[in-house]
């Protein structure tokens, strides 16, 4: 009995009967999963709902731009000239010196914050000497607050300060993300006189440890905007090499693909040689070590037990062991070789005819791009929902007093009064001259700032059901066009119009709701791995290796299961783009189809893997090792303009262009994995459907009957194979 009677008996089902009408994928279908198709429409309109809520309440300058002190943002009118925002006392921010930055709780520094139009570079500061100076000669009236005119108040200079309308001090800044931060490399030149002005540290270290500490969550963030200006005007003057690049891992993918139906039996033969080859000098390696200590008399008496593994190297019982194992496996390989050979030369040929197929079909490498266009759109959705609901709470603003030790009153000021910083005036609160009305944070009072969260839980989980549907819709369009080349008769004159766009009209008119059954299962699964990420994330520190080995055996176990019901997903779909069943029907046939063939559906997915992994690594491999000796100058075209010099980081265009090489080989090599399925599934299909009689021909080429010893006996004439 073959092995594959084997699985049959052991996998029964129900095997395809003989079908006269049948001829490729039924036109005549209807709807399927119309439950879920209504729950995955009425998902998609509560998500845009969730969307025109969150465009409604929510406003994303609170996030792209600074605000001052009086609530107006920083680059946009009326303060369009004035980009970056200034902390007039930066050690107020320090929360560990001060009371009120520390009731605030984090949420804003407790100190005057202006627009200006560029952040100070050098270092001021107001002596008391200055305090009999017109305030016009002592501070700079664009660093002040804008309702201030130096020239004509009447304001004092002490005035100035006690308010803190201007800063009595400036240290060089650096603007990162709008806002202007103390430079660290700057601070170990801090004048002398600085110990002596009113309001600063008597030490100039300390005024050093407290300016660091104010801005201690984002020094390490300081050159971030110097170095994306300089990546930027790399990619400016290196996108044209970029795209040339991009298009050449294009040319080479499609190539590759189109030049396997030729290649394929020496590729996959070399790669099967190279593997039995490499193990061979395994083994003889082993066997050379184990001979030489063997001579030498090493063993692992000598050497005991010790953590210093590469003594073991050492000794002739490791080799040995090496040269056991290896040889196991070596012959294990060539035992599976000889019982298989037959199943990996219908592997061969059904990857040659998927390489026919796409070449009669040259559509279907450009729907990648309608799948990557319909995911970036699901991403950008998601992305600028997720901001829209962040940003959706209104501005929140306290009294709060600038120098709560300047008199009693400053300080029964606690920071939990709100106010309004366009009605608001300091005269309300005689008794403390350094009053004022800061922002603090946005609120999140009210019905819909209190749901929130679970708003952003289902704009999360609404995007993962969409991109998986995309997949979903993807994969199910190519597999009915894939399957229609298939089932054609006389390739490729019985080949239908369009095919990928019939079969992705068919898709959506009927199986929408199949689809978005199969990926909301997909979708759930991913939440709860999802979820015990999180877990494990924010327990981590409190767990004892008992609770970490059983949450390592639940993530590998939910990634066991996501990785079988994509499986089980892709097969499902080529059934239902076959013959119009509803999902679970569809998944069941295509499963125990499988299972009747299980060692072919192995041998198969091994060589295709190991095809395409060989055609990744030659495309990305390939293109990424040209731009690198092209973007790091040791290539050099003549009459190019282009020079590697004048890039700050030559190697990001090289990452760019290996990242965007293996996005169009994963995407082109994406359909014809596709494509290798579907033609497998139909190979199946027929053999059990057909016999090879006049009445039930055969549909497969002639290759794939040759290596199974079948034939068309009496075919129809005019019905021959190409």
């Amino acid at each position: 009995m073959s092995t594959d009677l084997v699985f049959t008996a052991l996998c029964p089902g129900e095997a395809a009967q003989y079908d006269p009408t049948f001829n490729g994928p039924i036109k005549k279908r209807g709807c399927t999963d119309i439950i879920c198709c209504v729950l995955f429409m009425a998902v998609i309109l509560g998500y845009i709902a969730v969307g025109i809520l969150a465009w409604l309440y929510g406003d994303p300058r609170h996030v792209l731009y600074p605000r001052n002190s009086t609530g107006w943002f920083c680059g946009i009118e009326p303060n369009q000239n004035r980009p970056n925002l200034l902390y007039l006392d930066i050690l107020k921010c320090a929360t560990s010196v001060n009371v009120m930055a520390s009731v605030l709780n984090g949420f804003q520094c407790p100190t005057t914050q202006v627009c200006v139009e560029s952040c100070p570079t050098n270092f001021t500061a107001v002596g008391l000497q200055s305090y009999f100076s017109k305030p016009a000669d002592v501070f700079q009236q664009s660093l002040c607050v804008p309702s201030l005119n130096l020239t004509t108040t009447e304001f004092s200079v002490k005035d100035i300060v006690e308010k803190e309308l201007c800063p009595f001090f400036t240290i060089p800044t650096t603007p990162v993300l709008g806002r202007c931060l103390p430079d660290i490399s700057a601070l170990g030149n801090i004048p002398e006189e600085f110990s002596n002005i009113q309001g600063l540290p008597p030490s100039i270290n300390d005024t050093v440890s407290l300016i660091r500490n104010g801005t201690e969550d984002i020094v390490n963030g300081f050159n971030a905007r110097e170095i994306g200006v300089r990546i930027f005007e790399d990619f400016a003057s290196s996108w044209p090499w970029i795209l040339l690049g991009l298009v050449i891992a294009m040319v080479v993918s499609m190539l590759f693909l189109l030049l396997l139906r030729f290649t394929a039996p020496v590729m996959v033969w070399v790669l099967i040689i190279g593997v039995l080859g490499t193990g061979a000098y395994g083994i003889w390696h082993c066997y050379w070590e184990y001979d030489n200590y063997k001579r030498a008399s090493a063993t692992i008496t000598d050497v005991g037990f010790t953590t210093n593994f590469n003594v073991y190297l050492q000794v002739q019982e490791t080799w040995l062991a090496f040269l056991i194992i290896i040889s196991v496996v070596e012959a294990i390989l060539l035992l599976t070789l000889i019982f298989l050979r037959t199943r990996i030369l219908i592997a061969i040929a059904l990857i040659q005819e998927s390489s026919k197929a796409i070449g009669h079909m040259m559509s279907s490498l450009l729907y990648p791009l309608l799948t990557f266009v319909l995911l970036l759109v699901c991403v950008a959705y998601w992305g600028i929902t997720a901001l829209y609901l962040a940003t959706s709470g209104g501005p929140v603003y306290k009294v709060v007093a600038l120098n709560s030790s300047m008199t009693p009153e400053c300080g029964r000021i606690n920071g939990t009064q709100d106010c309004d910083p366009q009605n608001f005036t300091s005269s309300d609160y005689p008794g403390c001259p350094s009053v004022s009305c800061i922002f603090i944070k946005y609120n999140d009072e009210g019905l819909f700032q209190r749901n929130l969260f679970n708003l952003q839980i289902y704009n999360a989980v609404a995007f993962l059901w969409c991109v998986n549907f995309v997949i979903a819709l993807g994969q199910c369009t190519l597999a009915g066009a894939f399957a229609s080349y298939y089932w054609a008769f006389n390739k490729p004159g019985d080949i239908p119009m369009f095919p990928v766009c019939g079969s992705f009209t068919r898709t959506l008119r009927y199986h929408v709701g199949s689809l978005a059954f199969g990926s909301l299962i997909l979708t759930l699964v991913q939440i709860v791995r999802i979820i015990l990420e999180y877990i494990d994330h924010k327990t981590r520190a409190a767990q004892n290796p008992v609770a970490r080995f059983i949450l390592c055996c639940m993530k590998c176990c939910l990634w066991c299961l996501e990785k079988f019901i994509k499986f089980l997903n892709r097969n499902a779909y080529i059934m239902i783009a076959i013959y119009g069943k509803n999902f679970c029907v569809s998944a069941k046939n295509a499963f125990m189809l499988l299972m009747r063939n299980v060692l072919r559906v192995v041998v198969l997915d091994k060589v295709t893997d190991l095809l395409l992994f060989f055609g990744k690594l030659l495309v990305v491999g390939g293109v990424g090792i040209l731009s690198f000796f092209f973007f790091s100058g040791r290539i050099l075209l003549p009459g190019s303009t282009f020079r590697s010099e004048t890039l700050n980081y030559y190697w990001m265009p090289i990452i760019t262009v290996v990242f965007g090489s293996y996005l169009i080989a994963h995407g082109f090599f994406s359909v014809y994995n596709m494509c290798v399925d579907t033609l497998f599934l139909c190979f199946l299909e027929d053999l059990e459907r057909n016999d090879g009689s006049q009445q039930k021909p055969y549909f497969m080429s002639k290759n794939l009957m040759k290596i199974l010893n079948k034939s068309n006996k009496a075919p129809k004439k005019g019905k021959q194979k190409d």
